[in-house]
């Protein structure tokens, strides 16, 4: 795209289009929102209609990408792929924290719940993901103590309650839950628990996608901005896109109409030859996202190069913690033999996470490769979008 980058701020979108009419919550600030309006069927007719003609005015195919996992399960649950316009493609991309963790640190995660004396405490999906030759459901089969937790409060409190033991939390996401892990060491350390520490395998937003807007092979028109991943960011981290890549973004919410409002903003800026970065979730992000999260992670994490699944080793995408901290740090107080890294053979998990394959176009996919029996992480994952595709019988 070439058009003039600017900001939401410099062109405010003109009374009366699809995107202006999204429907403002009506309850007061800091209440639950009444969602009835962005679940108005009427509503969704109606902006569907508008991709149509919008996709067609355009005159040229249109590729979209969303890099958040619940987007990809909201477009899947609600079928949109089926009722856009052969001219419209929705693509997944590297939003599933899951999906996009490297396999070389599932290796190593595996390798401390091997040591003596070890508990490994993390979120679900990450227990079924293979590594090279095991994963974390094997190694607790095996007798080895892994233990799903619902918050690193939890990984915590395991640590109080077992001083004997040397508990450590599995730290993956990106910028939604890295708070949450920074404010968990800093408890750790204000409780003085030296058999707390966290593996972080944590990951940022927008080294992907400037890894996405880089890659020859796929062409993206416009990003899906992630709405969680938002709140703590703000827009500001998305800028890039349009003043380097000429490449628009909508951050928006979940529900039906967030979603397709954003899909028809998008199409229009593309076919006007606009570049913006605009903001469709105001009931949930605002322009700064929240500041004292940012300063928290930022307290206790330093950026770092980090490898990912798909896109390779991405320069300042990870977050390590910093060495005023080390004794809260996995990988630095433990040293531990992990296996040589393998992929598995034939998973095309790495092509779909960068938009270059759709996940039913994988010869492994339904077939040697199902929720049941994950071959890659894309399946494993609620979010995967090879998961998403399965549960919903989507087609490319």
């Amino acid at each position: 795209m070439n058009a003039p980058a600017s900001t939401a701020a410099e062109e405010p979108l003109a009374p009366g289009t699809a995107s202006a009419s999204v429907p403002s919550p009506s309850a007061a600030p800091h209440a639950a929102p009444d969602l009835a309006a962005f679940r108005d069927p009427s509503r969704a007719r109606e902006l569907i209609a508008a991709i149509n003609r919008t996709v067609e005015a355009a005159g040229r195919p249109i590729n979209l990408m969303e890099v958040c996992g619940t987007h990809t399960v909201s477009i899947g649950r609600y079928g949109f792929r089926s009722v856009m316009p052969d001219g419209l493609k929705l693509l997944s991309g590297p939003g599933c924290p899951v999906c996009v963790t490297a396999n070389a640190d599932i290796d190593h995660a595996i390798a401390l719940a091997r040591m003596d004396g070890a508990l490994i405490a993390t979120f679900g999906d990450m227990v079924r993901v293979p590594g090279s030759t095991s994963s974390l459901a094997a190694e607790k089969a095996a007798g080895h103590d892994v233990r799903i937790v619902y918050s690193p409060l939890d990984a915590l409190d395991l640590a109080a309650e077992n001083p004997e033991r040397q508990v450590i939390f599995m730290g993956v996401g990106f910028e939604t839950t890295t708070p949450a892990i920074a404010a968990c060491i800093l408890e750790a350390e204000a409780r003085d628990l030296p058999n707390f520490s966290v593996f972080s395998a944590h990951k940022m937003t927008p080294p992907a996608l400037k890894a996405i807007a880089d890659d020859p092979e796929t062409r993206i028109d416009g990003f899906i901005l992630p709405g969680h991943v938002s709140t703590i960011t703000g827009l500001a981290p998305y800028r890039f896109l349009t003043e380097q890549y000429r490449t628009p973004g909508v951050v928006t919410g979940f529900e039906p109409v967030d979603i397709l409002a954003s899909v028809e903003w998008l199409c229009r800026m593309v076919a006007r030859g606009e570049a913006r970065i605009e903001n469709a979730y105001q009931r949930g992000v605002s322009a700064d996202g929240n500041p004292v999260a940012r300063a928290l992670v930022e307290q206790v994490f330093e950026p770092v190069d980090a490898a990912w699944r798909g896109l390779g080793t991405l320069p300042q995408s990870g977050l390590a913690i910093r060495p005023a901290f080390a004794r809260f740090d996995a990988q630095a107080r433990f040293e531990v033999p992990v296996e040589p890294t393998r992929e598995p053979a034939g998973c095309r998990c790495g092509d779909v996470l960068r938009g270059a394959l759709a996940p039913n176009r994988c010869p492994l996919f339904g077939r040697a490769c199902t929720p049941e029996h994950p071959v890659g992480p894309c399946m494993v994952s609620t979010e995967g979008s090879c998961a998403a595709y399965f549960r919903y019988r989507e087609e490319a």
